[in-house]
């Protein structure tokens, strides 16, 4: 049996991590991309002395330097009875104690094994580093799979992150456990928050791709967020019998078919880090967050909020893309060769925050200001003979003080009635109350957050943000408000920062109904890109009933050029969440003088 358990050891080539680098960490579907898990199980080999595989010249000398000054190990670490969790550790050679990074392993069946590089990266940092996988992870016959039930970042979770560093100081001798940090991505990285806010021992938290409040993030305007579930469910390494006990698999079923009872809000809360916020900031708790503007799994608007409520000391980095789009090659192997220019950035600036708050290096991290936003999608790009962009110039970053400060003023837009062509005007005029539009609900339509959960947003990363076509949203299932060519001056209408409001008045035939609200950039040929969106769920509605709601969309950064149109677009569902109502219901949108339809631009 090979180091990873599953397969021979593979060879890897500047081609394995150019495709990492050019690619991403995600393949098709819902998957790792094979170069990065192939890369994985050949560093673990070869690290481990393991005959067999070949590697490039720049990890042949990681793996060697790492062998040079440090010992590694595979472990098993046992916790109850039918548990036990696998655990990967480098433990430097001494004689000096080192401080120890932790890491749980995001959610996959692959556990700790694709991030290796990160590992070794670490350790040649001046770390000695225990990554393991959270219990229920993994496929089977793999190293990196941990025995037991998935707790979905439950008290059993918490209780062995606790174990894992109790572990650590029992055997890792040059570990000094005064300078302990938790360094996660995704699942791992709300475990490393609510393990931190329990165990006074650890010193500072790296939360890539995290989430603040797993009930907004699943649960928000009582839509739920149905697709994301799913694909976690999909992403263990089995069937949801087999790796969730009887009581997750309840929870689980009845949020997938709509029965959200005071259970569901519970387990969700019990499951956040804002619910513990109280013990972190009691500590102050260096926290670093890393996140995406367009994020399917844990939208960007429930980790500001909780940034926000944090005191101690703290980052937030907003990138483009979606769920650990950013992260994900840096954290997998990105030696010499890199995509685009900034394809480094944001696990550099995670290792900077390590280097600072641990190691003590003086090295800028205590000026930083608390925000750095990019700006969507301000990169420069070169079309490639496959009709895709390569990115020349990284998108603009703009660094803020604190999230109050990336708003800086807000417009007010109002919405018309359909005019000649069908569509409502989206104007800075009032407009005169008293009309209603509708539009059929429960299909899907061409206006949609994402083609898939994680692709979509991928694609916006690597320079190629989805391209609508305003003039293909079917109008009788949906909604449309658009403006005139906007003005502006250095080639920026609109500089829209933060979180949009939009006011409606909505009723439907049925009762209950879901909305979902987006906003678009309309560029003078009639393409468009998204900017943002929100679902909204008008529950215990009476038919015909109106009903009015306010949707905070999720936050944004985005420039509007000169001469495209914004564009407000609502329709009655997305498939990235669940449907409320009755398909082929009709909906209506309507502006009555006491609560006239608006919406609340950000800018800055």
């Amino acid at each position: 049996m090979t180091a990873s358990g599953a397969g021979p050891i593979p060879s890897i080539t500047d081609a394995t991590l150019t495709d990492i680098a050019a690619n991403g960490f995600w393949g098709s579907g819902l998957t790792v991309n094979p170069a990065a898990v192939d890369t994985g199980k050949a560093l673990l080999a070869a690290v481990r002395g393991e005959k067999g595989g070949t590697l490039p010249a720049e990890l042949a000398s990681l793996v060697a330097d790492v062998r040079r000054v440090a010992t590694v190990g595979v472990h098993s670490i046992p916790r109850e009875e039918g548990v036990s969790l696998s655990a990967f550790s480098i433990s430097s050679n001494g004689p000096d104690p080192r401080p120890l990074v932790v890491v749980p392993a995001g959610w996959s069946p692959y556990g700790w094994l694709p991030f290796l590089y990160s590992y070794l990266t670490l350790a040649l940092r001046g770390y000695n580093v225990l990554a393991y996988t959270p219990r229920g992870l993994g496929a089977a016959g793999l190293v990196s799979t941990s025995k037991g039930f998935v707790d979905v970042a439950g008290a059993n979770d918490v209780a062995d992150g606790t174990a894992v560093i109790d572990w650590a100081a029992e055997h890792l001798a040059t570990a000094d456990m005064s300078r302990v940090g938790l360094f996660g991505e995704s699942y791992g990285s709300g475990i490393s928050q609510l393990v931190a806010a329990h165990d006074t021992r650890v010193r500072t938290v790296v939360a890539l791709s995290t989430w603040g409040n797993l009930a907004t993030s699943l649960l928000g305007n009582e839509t739920q967020h149905v697709a994301a579930v799913k694909a976690l469910i999909a992403f263990t390494g089995g069937p949801l019998e087999e790796k969730f006990d009887e009581k997750n698999r309840r929870i689980l079923t009845d949020f997938l078919n709509g029965r959200i009872t005071e259970e569901v809000w519970q387990w969700a809360a019990d499951r956040s880090p804002e619910t513990y916020i109280d013990r972190t900031n009691e500590r102050g708790v260096p926290t670093f967050f890393s996140n995406t503007w367009h994020e399917t799994l844990f939208p960007a608007g429930q980790t500001v909020d909780h940034f926000n409520r944090l005191t101690g000391p703290k980052r937030l980095n907003l990138w483009i893309g979606d769920h650990g789009a950013p992260e994900g090659p840096g954290l997998a192997g990105l030696p010499a060769g890199q995509a685009f220019p900034g394809l480094r950035e944001p696990i550099q600036e995670a290792y900077a925050w390590l280097d600072h708050h641990l190691l003590g290096k003086d090295n800028g991290v205590a000026g930083w200001p608390q925000v750095s936003n990019q700006v969507m999608f301000t990169y420069r790009t070169t079309p490639l003979p496959d009709g895709s962009n390569q990115i020349g110039a990284p998108a603009r970053r703009e660094e803020r003080a604190t999230w109050d400060d990336v708003t800086t003023g807000t417009e007010r837009w109002h919405l018309s009635a359909a005019g000649a062509s069908g569509d409502g005007a989206l104007t800075t005029a009032e407009q005169a109350a008293g009309w209603k539009r509708d539009f059929t609900a429960g299909a899907p339509t061409a206006a949609t957050a994402v083609d898939a959960i994680l692709q979509t947003g991928q694609k916006e990363w690597y320079g190629n943000p989805k391209v609508y076509d305003l003039a293909k949203f079917e109008r009788s299932q949906l909604l449309v408000w658009s403006s005139e060519p906007l003005t502006g001056r250095d080639g920026v209408a609109r500089a829209v920062r933060g979180a949009a409001t939009v006011g409606l008045t909505v009723r439907n035939t049925g009762g209950d109904s879901t909305v979902v609200v987006y906003l678009f950039d309309v560029a003078p040929d009639g393409t468009a890109r998204i900017i943002t969106h929100e679902p909204f769920t008008a529950s215990g509605s009476e038919p015909g009933t109106d009903r009015f709601v306010e949707v905070r969309l999720q936050p944004a950064a985005y420039d509007l050029p000169t001469g495209h149109r914004l564009a407000l677009v609502v329709n009655g569902r997305d498939e990235l969440y669940s449907f409320a109502g009755a398909e082929g219901s009709t909906t209506t949108v309507t502006s009555p003088a006491d609560h006239p339809v608006f919406l609340d631009l950000p800018l800055g």
